[in-house]
């Protein structure tokens, strides 16, 4: 029983290596954080807008998510009465401490980045789904010469909506998004630790291989819970 159970022990990780998937890989994320991130996070952005790979504007934001599906932007200071909110499936776009505009459109980097962790395992797995990834389909890679998992894709190539995860920190590290003929990317780079969780600090984005924007955080302060008057666009201008 001794042999056995040492040939167990020494063969069990390479059985766990193999059998390896999309599924597999989200529980073993959700293991590792699900309890242990912070339920919100708050930061300055500087961002920087391009056209034709050029920077044409730059911008500072503040911006503060409650997890699972809260996001707050404040352009140009936390009093300027401009800026975004991103709250469960719907965006608000305020300006003068008025609402502007009001679509049905999830940020579902909020998911991607922390959100996942707040919700049972099922819906987590549902989300995915609803969001288009193919949890059927999964590969090893390497990123920018670091090992890293990809949900959603069974090759490098693949024109599928995928999710790039390092392979020692189980954090994303780079999306690929492909709707209505075209392509989207998301970087995630420079993570620091958070006590048991991280947080991105530069993120760039790009459509069709250009690119279109920017961002890099300072001041990055994880927390407990936020008032929630502040994602509430009844709220704006009172």
């Amino acid at each position: 029983m001794k042999i056995l159970s040492v040939m167990l022990l020494f063969f069990l990780p390479f059985s766990q290596q193999k059998e390896l998937n999309s599924t597999t890989l989200l529980q073993k994320m959700y293991a590792r954080y699900h309890n242990k991130w912070h339920s919100s996070l708050s930061f300055n952005q500087v961002t920087e807008r391009y056209k034709n790979d050029s920077l044409v504007k730059s911008d500072k934001w503040f911006e503060r998510i409650a997890y699972p599906d809260l996001l707050r932007i404040d352009i140009n200071g936390q009093n300027s009465g401009n800026g975004i909110i991103f709250r469960h499936d719907s965006t608000y776009v305020f300006n003068n401490n008025k609402i502007t505009r009001a679509i049905k459109n999830e940020n579902e980097l909020i998911f991607f980045l922390g959100g996942l962790y707040f919700s049972p395992f099922d819906e987590v797995l549902a989300h995915f789904k609803a969001l288009n990834y193919d949890l059927t389909k999964f590969h090893a890679d390497t990123w920018k010469g670091k090992p890293v998992y990809v949900i959603g894709a069974n090759k490098d190539g693949e024109k599928v909506n995928q999710l790039w995860i390092d392979q020692d920190k189980l954090v994303p590290v780079r999306f690929l998004k492909y709707e209505n003929n075209t392509r989207e990317e998301g970087l995630f780079e420079d993570q620091i630790p958070l006590k048991d969780a991280w947080s991105e600090t530069k993120c760039s984005f790009y459509l069709n291989d250009h690119l279109l924007q920017v961002e890099k955080y300072s001041e990055v302060t994880p927390g407990g819970p936020l008032d929630k008057k502040i994602f509430d666009p009844g709220m704006i201008g009172k």
